[in-house]
């Protein structure tokens, strides 16, 4: 549904046309199954997650703070694009209005970022719980966990709003489609009329800076919570550690693994990268409620509680 090129700068092309997934419009009807049933479970998960902790005044403690703010993230992030990501592929609904593209373009960017914050805060977390138990309420007070969301939160903003209003602000003559599911910001400035590399670039520089940074210190809080728990004296403790830290790897990986991949590897075909940028965004916020929520003891218990 390609349109011809025109000479229309921003200030008269009122939308965008998003293609969904480059070549695999044939079978965009079976593909959008499979996130529609992912966002169902995405969404009763993490409002199970924020209904449990909100009810249950005993789990009003850092963990769970953090947890409630990566739920919070989780359904924010999934709404703003798996909607209008069904209706590409049920109802050929391609059009999305020019600021609601934009808008769409914050959400994103700003929310990948908070959530690798909050990833790392409870990394932070559980070096605290695992490394020092007996003073964890006086390193993690209530002040401490506050600044730290507020921090998470003015840097996932400050990443965000540039992207979005540099893009923003860059002529766009047309045509005025874009190959992907999703605003993404790449693959809306590849329209515009002026060079992009100032934005290729601050993207670059500004991922490495969050989640590669994010990366890191993650990795070497979980190699000094590892060796904590080889030091544990009881074998069934080590389990139950290796377990837990075993399942918060693992949703890490499935976040970062296709992130890096979205953002550096330009060289993948097109339905193959955008592919993987869906999943970067679904996967993580159907996977956390169970393994962060489920598969921790108390909020199991309290679950199960609420529901009878």
């Amino acid at each position: 549904m390609a349109l011809a090129p025109s000479n229309h700068t921003n200030s008269s092309s009122s939308y965008f046309i998003l293609m969904g997934i480059p070549e695999m419009e044939n079978i965009h009807v079976w593909i959008g199954i499979p996130f529609c049933s992912m966002y169902i479970v995405a969404l009763l998960g993490n409002c199970i997650i924020l209904l449990t902790v909100s009810l249950d005044h005993t789990l009003h403690e850092p963990m769970y703070f953090f947890l409630c703010m990566l739920a919070g993230i989780d359904l924010v992030m999934t709404t703003s694009v798996v909607p209008k990501m069904l209706s590409i592929f049920w109802l050929n609904s391609a059009e999305i209005a020019f600021e609601a593209c934009f808008t769409q373009t914050f959400f994103i960017h700003t929310l990948a970022a908070l959530e690798s914050g909050v990833l790392l805060a409870m990394a932070l977390d559980r070096y605290v719980a695992i490394c020092y138990p007996l003073r964890y309420q006086a390193i993690l007070t209530r002040q401490k966990v506050t600044l730290i969301g507020l921090a998470i939160l003015l840097r996932g903003v400050l990443f965000g709003t540039p992207i979005t209003w540099m893009g923003k602000h860059l002529p766009y003559c047309g045509p005025n489609v874009v190959a992907h599911s999703y605003c993404g910001i790449m693959a809306v400035v590849n329209l515009a009329c002026a060079d992009p590399q100032i934005i290729s670039e601050y993207c670059v520089v500004g991922f490495t800076l969050t989640v590669g940074i994010d990366t890191a210190f993650i990795s070497v809080s979980y190699v000094i919570i590892l060796r904590a728990i080889l030091g544990l004296p009881e074998k069934e403790a080590r389990l139950k550690a290796f377990s837990t830290c075993g399942s918060h790897l693992c949703v890490m990986l499935l976040y970062y693994v296709p992130a890096m991949v979205s953002m550096y590897m330009q060289c993948l075909t097109p339905h193959t990268q955008v592919l993987v940028a869906d999943l970067y965004l679904i996967i993580p916020p159907v996977l956390n409620p169970v393994v962060y929520g489920m598969k921790t003891k108390q909020i199991r218990k309290r679950i199960f509680k609420l529901f009878g």
